[in-house]
């Protein structure tokens, strides 16, 4: 279908553009006859040459031919793939000025989506060392000029970019995903087409332990089958020692989602066992946990400090998980209630506190709409709740409830600044006030920016 006259550029157009701005992936933003341009790696100050890529209804992409008048930010990217693989947007950057590319994207969401103009962001908390930060790496597997690869898709497109070595992964990972890769193509374990739907390795996903060098891997397959399962988990801990467990997730559908339903442990232990801040988790093959143990301690810190715990208080911790948050305010409270509508993080999350040895707390499956009503009913008054939703941040069920149970101090955990804005939002209209928004880089060199939030009743 064509495109309608009225937009003013057209694929394959160059043109020279003032970058103004930051969109919400990180691209610079600039406009040519009042129509916005998205454009890779430009910085906000920048005259830049540009090819348009796309154009869509209200907005075209495009990408740096020629940087005109360089921004005193840029910097040369130390990864050799940057530009081609879609895992970092922000290498470009000098990391002082990511952060403040990712607190001004706070900022912008509390305005825009919020209506939240007045309230505190703090300048994001940054890393000493933002490299080698990750704990885990989940590489889609393809086949190019007859070799096995993993490595990030290509930014806008399922084309597999051939990784050696990620700077911002442990170095564990990247020793464990040549080794199997190399194995892979040994074994000739055909990699999965999405195209056709045929082949059989689709995904590597590696987790490792900073705090106690443990590793595993998840190998996801279009097939049950794995008859050599347990000699090839023994061939990579030969490789790399530190793997303690290799399991196989089967995921026979057509589909993007990465994980399907089916986990078997094929060698060695079903899960790792990470610590962060003294308290030590249990990660099993497809739990959820904090890429960066550093920055998670900040960020729990911070949680904690905004709690305002004196050992007195009955907490409130909805999308509880595994229950990391859960067992970090546990150590400054009476009692802390886990939430958590999944049966199997909920199995993790009590787990963990045996492992632990913290015995002040009560994990509950359930819908908080429907779990919240009846621990009131219960007779029991939670002070501060804790909310950590997911990207699609909370739903307004959840948060309504939690507002009409009168709780009088929320702490809310975000990886997303877009939900936050709509989810504070609705909060601020059933009483509360955004105290304060404190941004911490647990993603260093990428666009994401996590944020904790003190909210309190009016």
């Amino acid at each position: 279908m064509s495109l309608p006259e009225n937009r003013p550029v057209s694929p394959g157009q160059t043109l020279t553009l003032q970058i103004t701005g930051y969109g919400h992936n990180g691209e610079g933003v600039g406009r040519y006859q009042n129509f916005t341009v998205f454009v890779n790696g430009a910085i906000r100050g920048e005259e830049v040459e540009v090819r348009i890529s796309e154009v869509h209804r209200n907005f075209a992409r495009a990408n740096t031919l020629r940087i005109l008048n360089p921004a005193p930010e840029r910097v040369a990217p130390a990864c050799p793939l940057y530009g081609r693989c879609g895992g970092c947007q922000l290498l470009h950057l000098a990391y002082p000025a990511q952060l403040e590319l990712k607190r001004q994207r706070v900022v912008d969401a509390l305005t825009r989506l919020g209506g939240l103009a007045d309230v505190p962001v703090r300048p994001p908390v940054g890393m000493d060392d933002p490299w080698h930060y990750r704990n885990k790496v989940q590489y889609p597997v393809a086949l190019v000029d007859g070799k096995i690869v993993l490595g990030c898709y290509e930014r806008y497109s399922h084309r597999v970019v051939p990784t050696e070595d990620c700077l911002i992964q442990q170095e564990v990972n990247n020793r464990l995903m040549r080794a199997v890769r190399r194995l892979a193509q040994e074994w000739r374990l055909l990699p999965y087409d999405e195209r056709t739907g045929r082949g059989f390795l689709r995904h590597v996903l590696i987790k490792s332990a900073a705090g106690t060098g443990e590793a595993m891997v998840v190998l996801v397959t279009n097939g049950p089958e794995f008859p050599r399962g347990e000699e090839f988990g023994a061939a990579l801990a030969a490789e790399v020692p530190q793997l303690v467990g290799l399991a196989q997730n089967i995921n026979l559908l057509r589909t993007n989602v990465v994980l399907g339903r089916e986990t078997r442990i094929l060698w060695g232990k079903e899960a790792i066992v990470d610590e962060v801040g003294g308290v030590r988790f249990r990660v099993s093959a497809v739990s959820f946990f904090q890429v960066n143990p550093l920055q998670t301690e900040v960020l729990y810190e911070r949680a904690l400090a905004y709690a305002g715990l004196t050992g007195k208080e009955m907490v409130l911790d909805v999308y509880c998980g595994v229950g990391s948050l859960t067992l970090f305010l546990a150590r400054q409270a009476r009692r802390v209630y886990g939430v958590e509508v999944v049966e199997e993080a909920i199995h993790d999350a009590e787990e963990n506190a045996r492992l632990n040895g913290i015995e002040n707390v009560t994990f509950l499956v359930g819908e908080a709409e429907r779990v919240l009503p009846k621990l009131a009913a219960s007779g029991t008054r939670v002070a501060p709740a804790g909310l950590d939703p997911p990207r699609a941040g909370g739903e307004s069920g959840v948060l309504r409830t939690l507002a009409a149970t009168g709780v009088p101090r929320i702490v809310y955990i975000s990886c997303n600044p877009s939900t936050l804005a709509r989810d504070l939002k609705l909060l601020a209209e059933e009483g509360y006030v955004v105290r304060e928004v404190q941004p911490v880089d647990m993603f260093p060199h990428t666009f994401h920016v996590e944020s904790v939030v003190l909210i309190t009743r009016l």
